[in-house]
């Protein structure tokens, strides 16, 4: 950076908090759509006469869009900034759910996927924001945290996403009360979506009058013509570390997805009619995550120690995610929430610090570019996963399906170990304030040397 990163005044904004809250706000209400149907499978296999793998595929469908869509989207979040993306999200979102409320009837189940594709489309405009948005509206002793509470959004959609279809639709015999309970869920989801449409429209703003840190500012001092889009992948695409992190983060959150999709059945296979508690032992995963993604936040925000708190997290969400596979089938529900809660609290709080650990590595590129790359990372292995999952425990059992994820857990583990923590955000941050620090030099001060020596 030249002179004006170093004398730009740092402020923080008070409208951060606000701007994070409808984010993460609108982000839930997206994550609730894409786990709604996975999470009651058995019910909307029945209400729409289809197969349990054509009601996988209504959340797979997000994890499909956002692969193609990645590169455009994240290009629009370069050129045109976070207003613009925010506003088409929350749009799509809404139409989505709107779209939704056309597919009440049993032969109506191309409709239902048409609303799932749109919210899928909102997903693209939404999952690359978390660290964008930290870095944007926060200072650096608080980023990390601004981070993982942006994802904590997300994660309370999906926790929703257990909880709430299990209580509103019943699984009772009569189609007419199935769609009328399924009704009651759309409205309220299209009704709750179109109110954050419309708060975005009212108070979410591009950035803050000033920089919130020193790195910051030195990036908003860049020329806009020497910044290129494809140079920027390039240059992502040639850093080691940052591979081995895509790589890393898409195992660990392709398991994730995969065991969100596939919990509804797992869990009745083993428990017969429990179609409640599998909402709910979806719910301690996601609520337990939430938790471990604030505390690992505070932490990074705390000890600056990315590499070490990613792999030791790593470590536990194989370790959980063992110890789940061998008590799911023990017969007791109490066991299965307490391993599913610890698998929870590890592999759902890994998600911002991978968003976070990525920024640092490959500061001073775009946020959004580098946490797109993960999630396309994280999307195919979602499918991947998920499909293979499904198909193994059809033929093998569940058993034999989770320790399909158990091994790419450990895979993920000991490449995360060879991950170099060059934290390049956290150097230009102490680079500019000691440039600040320091006084400008002026050569009138310095002390006249005699010449009578």
């Amino acid at each position: 950076g030249g002179a004006a990163d170093a004398t730009a005044e740092v402020r923080l904004s008070r409208l951060r908090w606000a701007v994070l809250l409808l984010f993460s706000s609108y982000s839930l209400c997206n994550a609730f759509q894409w786990i709604q149907y996975g999470s009651i499978n058995n019910i909307f296999v029945r209400f729409y006469d289809v197969s349990a793998f054509a009601i996988d595929w209504l959340s797979m469908s997000y994890m499909l869009i956002y692969i193609p869509l990645l590169f455009p989207v994240a290009w629009l979040l370069d050129k045109r900034g976070l207003r613009l993306i925010a506003l088409a999200g929350s749009a799509l979102n809404a139409m989505g759910a709107w779209v939704k409320l056309g597919s009440l009837k049993p032969h109506l189940f191309p409709v239902t996927v048409l609303g799932q594709v749109i919210c899928g489309l909102a997903q693209v405009f939404i999952l690359g924001m978390p660290s964008r948005i930290a870095s944007v509206w926060f200072g650096s002793h608080e980023v990390s945290t601004a981070c993982s509470i942006a994802v904590f959004g997300n994660q309370l959609g999906i926790a929703a996403g257990f909880l709430v279809p299990p209580v509103l639709i019943p699984n009772v015999e009569d189609v007419d009360k199935l769609a009328y309970h399924i009704s009651i869920m759309f409205y309220m989801t299209a009704g709750v979506a179109s109110a954050l449409f419309i708060l975005v429209i009212l108070v979410f703003k591009e950035k803050p009058p000033n920089p919130p840190s020193r790195a910051q500012a030195s990036i908003q001092s860049r020329l806009t013509a020497e910044y290129s889009y494809v140079q920027s992948i390039l240059r992502l695409l040639r850093n080691a570390n940052f591979l081995l992190l895509m790589v890393t983060y898409g195992l660990n959150v392709g398991c994730f997805y995969a065991l969100s999709t596939l919990l509804n059945r797992m869990v009745i296979h083993h428990y017969p009619g429990e179609e409640m508690n599998a909402g709910r032992i979806g719910l301690t995963i996601i609520l337990s995550g939430m938790v471990g993604a604030l505390i690992a936040g505070i932490w990074l925000d705390k000890t600056k120690t990315y590499k070490q708190t990613t792999l030791v997290v790593y470590i536990m969400s194989l370790v959980g995610m063992i110890v789940y596979t061998f008590t799911l089938s023990l017969g007791h529900l109490w066991v299965v929430f307490v391993t599913a809660g610890s698998l929870g609290f590890f592999m759902t709080g890994y998600l911002p610090l991978g968003f976070e650990f990525a920024a640092e590595l490959t500061y001073p590129e775009s946020e959004g570019t580098s946490s797109g790359l993960l999630n396309v990372s994280a999307q195919i292995f979602g499918i991947a996963f998920t499909i293979g999952q499904g198909q193994i425990m059809d033929r093998f059992g569940t058993k034999a399906g989770n320790l399909l994820l158990c091994s790419f857990l450990f895979l993920g583990t000991v490449m995360t170990a060879f991950i170099k923590a060059d934290l390049r955000r956290q150097q230009a941050n102490l680079e500019n304030e000691q440039t600040v620090s320091k006084p400008p030099f002026n050569p009138c001060s310095v002390p006249a040397i005699s010449s009578e020596q």
